[in-house]
């Protein structure tokens, strides 16, 4: 497609992949709060054969070029599993998606989404949702809260400008997930510690580390208990068992047994909640390039982080328990443990939860109870096609 001296075309070969993961450098060269991702990790997930997502969805990558400059770039992507959740869900048939969405004016931006939905289209969709890219578990929703803070790890960080954008090429916000900010270096409130010290007295209950030597066994508690308890969520879509192995291997370094807890109840796992150290404020000054000493840096820092920020991305409990006051104890306890652990070992200040459905009713409340405030929104925006 051309548009004035404007020309979107395909992502085709090694130098229009390359333009694709270079282009974010262009757009956030002067913005402070903007991590450049490592570029090893963005070709971990566009490239078919380095992400098992690619087994059940197929994605098309465009370019934006104005005289031979790139001015933009999108994805359009499909996913099966996607178009098999029910439609009161959030996603459902006919569902397609648009991602990796930046443009350096409003005019690319335009085009290049218009390009997106006219190859949904033409796969069959009848309604886009975005920006996520590429998957839901990777990174969902557009940054439009929170552009002075810069991304914890797996999160996005996008232009403010692109909301507007997005709206006047005809979307309408559908979701917002929420990030929630907190001082961890600051006890809970008192109603909270009492909760957790009777939680401690119980005898029904054990709060337990993971263990790293098992890690593919307490990986699958992990995910038995997370399909359990979001299956009914907005915007769920299972997890394969090829995601999970692919998943777990690029967390592995990052995964330190104080900052993962399973809680048991009776003996059975009934709730986990992850922590992650923000690896960002690692990799922020290598610039997108684990060489020529980047690596030594990062696994200097593995060895034992001492991070401002911890992140919380995952957390459940199966669905025989939530809306119980069980449920909330064993939250409260989880998050309780972990701080100390942060603090002590990590040097840890800062917490983030997140992100957290708008509606998730049960997640809000704990994350008020703990005095934690709303530090980021992502919305997600939908359109008929």
């Amino acid at each position: 497609m051309t548009h004035n001296d404007l020309v979107i075309t395909p992502v085709s070969g090694k130098a229009d992949l390359r333009a694709f993961v270079d282009f974010a450098w262009d757009v956030y060269r002067d913005d402070p709060h903007w991590v450049p991702p490592l570029k090893s990790e963005v070709y971990g997930i566009i490239l078919p054969e380095k992400n098992p997502w690619f087994e059940h969805g197929e994605a098309q990558y465009f370019l934006a070029r104005r005289g031979g400059r790139v001015t933009g770039r999108i994805s359009a992507h499909i996913d099966r599993l996607v178009l098999s959740m029910p439609p009161e869900q959030g996603m459902g048939p006919g569902t397609g998606n648009f991602g990796f969405f930046e443009a350096l004016d409003e005019e690319s931006g335009q085009a290049l989404i218009t390009e997106a939905e006219k190859w949904l289209r033409g796969k069959g969709m009848t309604r886009v949702m975005g920006p996520i890219s590429l998957s839901i578990w990777e990174e969902p929703g557009l940054l439009t809260k929170g552009h002075d803070h810069s991304p914890t790890v797996m999160m996005g960080h996008h232009q403010p400008r692109y909301e507007g954008w997005i709206k006047n090429a005809g979307y309408s916000p559908i979701k917002e997930l929420r990030t929630y900010e907190l001082d961890i270096t600051k006890d809970f409130p008192p109603l909270i510690q009492r909760i957790v010290q009777s939680g401690e007295k119980s005898d029904r209950i054990t709060i337990r580390r993971v263990n790293k030597n098992k890690f593919d066994a307490e990986a699958a508690i992990i995910l038995r208990i997370l399909n359990d308890a979001w299956g009914e969520n907005w915007g769920f879509v299972p997890i394969t068992d090829h995601e999970v192995a692919h998943f777990g291997k690029q967390l592995k370094p990052i995964v330190f047994e104080d900052l993962i807890r399973i809680a048991e109840l009776d003996g059975e796992p009934v709730a986990f909640m992850m922590t992650l150290p923000d690896l960002n404020e690692a990799t922020a000054s290598l610039n997108g390039s684990l060489f020529p000493f980047g690596w030594a840096k990062l696994l200097w820092w593995l060895r034992k982080p001492q991070v401002r920020t911890m992140r919380v991305p995952l957390m459940g409990v199966v669905k025989k328990l939530q809306a119980s006051r069980m449920a909330s104890q064993l939250a409260f306890m989880m998050i309780e443990y972990i701080r100390r652990d942060a603090i002590s070992k990590f040097g840890s200040t800062r917490g983030e939860i997140g992100w957290v459905l708008d509606d998730n009713q049960g997640m809000n409340a704990i994350a008020d109870a703990i005095d934690s405030h709303i530090n980021k929104i992502y919305t997600i925006y939908e359109k008929p096609l």
